[in-house]
């Protein structure tokens, strides 16, 4: 529990006069009456600036004495002494040891990213390849996010699209399903996947629930290394086959084969006396760090990807590499070996908090030679490359916003530039977009989309769906203004807008209309006959900008365009498909998942269902007299 901070105890004795505005005191003098009530035992601490915002989050063996070397005030560097001094408050969390403390830091600083820590970014979850064994004919299929169903993980995988390449070769090594279990209930003859043997069609009974869970154990021995082991035996099934003549068996056996070389020749570096490991090399250049991750499993590569995690430039690499680990085993699953580039201090105390969370043996270490050693030496020249086309960018893209500020007049290069797009069929499932990006790129994970609320919004108008997407943004932004919040989105330097004159209207209407007519913004029109290369630039008062076809900035602008393009229509699309989905029958007081497919099975369709009497309800299974009436009460009373 955090301790109670008795300087920020209200007086007791309070009167009714008006309080003076009061700026709380900050620097080495708090944090020193801090130390005072500080816990003795190990436990993490966190220190606040006068706005209440997390200033660090650290861990300590001894929290007391940890606290008093910050309330010296002399012997720190510029990062220490800078965070020191806007430090207004701290708060204390005791734990049983050091490893729970180490833990509970990283949990912490990922959820509240606080300004003087490394900071783990894009931290997306990553792919699994999933056997799933919560039914009889077990599924193999991609798997993202909490591993709470049955069945066997394998990954991680760097990139999504590796998995599907995995998932789609092992079907063809090993035949086995993909398809949902509600699809698997319903067939009554094979699948394509079937005709182009991708599929060894349990479903239908092609092949004996038995023979199926053969093949599966023979994935299942693939994906954990065992692959030599199942390639002798298909070679020797191929040649027993071939050998009595049944060449079409044979072949198919072949086939197997062939697809799991694709699998491994398709890995890269794939280590001769590594199993299992994690590989990790950190690179610093400009002030910028690279960590580039490789994964190793059952013997091969399974990807790799670079990330550029949050820390002071004065940080050095082995500290970086230190804290950016303990945040990426956060909520995911370590292997038994870790092989870093850099000697981390923390690193005994990393192995055994990690061997906490994982509940087996771990090994942390840095390899000086041999194999293990060329496969850090191989990470580390992917990021530094990794990071030189970074640096590129960011150059590239900070020039290039430069020269955006000066063609739209702006007081400075944009730090946030928020573009909008909606998108729609006719007027239906209308959906806005609005995408963000700085210097650095995109901000993905500031992205929004904005369903149309309006009772009044006519199908199919454009104007109204702007004003609408963009009276809800930014009346949100006054809220937080009003409230001195610093929480929510930011303010834009420039706002982009796909359309022309009508849509800038629109925009700045609504603007206006909030007193927010400081911040800029432009329309980008497509050019004649939507020619790409030809767009206008629409601005309040001046005259339409029309770039060179070759302009780095209007290949910016197309980008960001496109960007809010795609987001909007694959926005549109995903609430199209959920109506697409959506059946009468779900709202049905009493019908759930099992009494709609024994339903629909009966019937055919939910229209046919809305038309049945009583008596054929009834006849459905798990339908009873009471649920019939309150089925065909639901359909008919409505009309």
């Amino acid at each position: 529990m955090p301790l109670e901070n008795p300087d920020n105890a209200s007086d007791s004795q309070t009167t009714n006069a008006p309080k003076a505005l009061v700026t709380p005191e900050t620097g080495a003098a708090v944090i020193a009456r801090h130390a005072k009530t500080a816990p003795g035992g190990p436990g993490v601490y966190r220190m606040f600036n006068a706005e209440s915002e997390v200033l660090y989050v650290g861990k300590a063996r001894h929290l007391k004495k940890r606290v008093q070397s910050y309330a010296r005030g002399t012997g720190h560097n510029n990062r220490i002494a800078r965070m020191i001094a806007d430090t207004a408050s701290m708060e204390f969390v005791t734990t049983a040891t050091e490893i729970e403390a180490l833990l509970l830091e990283a949990n912490l600083i990922k959820r509240l990213k606080p300004r003087f820590n490394v900071v783990l970014r894009d931290d997306k979850s990553f792919p699994f390849i999933l056997i799933a064994r919560d039914h009889p004919v077990p599924q193999i299929l991609k798997h993202r996010g909490a591993r709470n169903r049955k069945g066997d993980y394998f990954g991680p995988f760097a990139s999504a699209g590796a998995v599907s390449r995995t998932v789609n070769t092992l079907q063809r090594a090993f035949l086995l399903r993909s398809c949902s279990d509600s699809y698997y209930e319903t067939r009554t003859r094979p699948c394509l996947l079937f005709q182009i043997k991708r599929c060894s069609a349990p479903c239908t009974g092609e092949i004996s629930v038995d023979d199926y869970g053969a093949l599966v154990d023979e994935a299942d021995g693939f994906l954990r290394g065992e692959s030599d082991e199942v390639k002798h035996r298909l070679r020797d099934l191929m040649d027993e086959a071939s050998l009595k003549q049944d060449y079409e068996r044979a072949a198919s056996f072949r086939d197997r084969l062939t697809a799991l070389s694709h699998i491994q020749s398709r890995q890269g570096i794939n280590p001769h006396t590594l199993k299992e490991a994690d590989v990790f090399a950190a690179h610093q250049d400009a002030g910028q760090t690279c960590i580039q991750v490789f994964f190793f499993r059952s013997g091969n590569n399974w990807g790799n990807r670079a990330y550029f995690p949050r820390a002071d430039k004065a940080l050095p690499a082995e500290e970086v590499l230190e804290s950016f680990i303990a945040q990426f085993y956060d909520d995911k699953p370590p292997p038994k070996l870790i092989l870093l580039s850099h000697e981390v201090a923390g690193r005994r105390l990393l192995a055994e908090a990690l061997e906490l969370k994982a509940g087996h043996k771990i090994t942390v270490t840095t390899p000086q030679r041999g194999e293990k050693r060329e496969l850090v030496d191989h990470a580390l020249v992917n990021a530094r490359e990794a990071l030189a086309r970074r640096l590129a960018e960011a150059a590239s893209q900070a020039a290039i916003f430069g020269r955006l500020a000066e063609l739209l007049d702006l007081d400075e290069a944009p730090e946030r530039v928020e573009v909008y797009d909606n998108s729609h069929i006719s007027g239906t499932n209308p959906v806005g977009g609005m995408i963000v990006s700085g210097p650095e790129g995109f901000i993905k994970a500031q992205y929004r989309k904005f369903n149309m609320k309006s009772e009044d919004l006519t199908p199919g108008d454009d104007y109204a769906m702007m004003r609408e997407m963009l009276t809800r943004r930014f009346r949100r932004l006054v809220k937080d203004k009003e409230k001195d919040q610093s929480e929510g989105w930011a303010a834009p330097d420039l706002v982009l807008i796909d359309g022309g004159r009508g849509q800038l209207s629109a925009a700045h209407e609504v603007l206006d209309e909030l007193g927010l007519s400081e911040i800029r913004i432009a329309a980008v029109a497509k050019g004649p006959d939507r020619n790409a290369g030809r767009e206008h630039i629409y601005m309040r008062e001046k005259e339409p900008l029309l770039l060179e076809p070759r302009d780095p900035v209007l290949y910016c602008i197309q980008t960001l365009r496109d960007e809010a393009h795609r987001f909007a229509i694959g926005a549109h699309r995903a609430k199209r498909k959920k109506g697409f989905t959506t059946s009468p029958l779900d709202e049905v007081p009493g019908i759930g998942p099992a009494r709609k497919r024994a339903l629909l099975q009966y019937f055919g369709s939910a229209k046919a269902v809305s038309r049945a009497g009583i008596a054929d309800l009834e006849s459905a299974t798990g339908i009873s007299a009471q649920m019939a009436k309150t089925i065909y009460d639901y359909f008919h009373e409505r009309g």
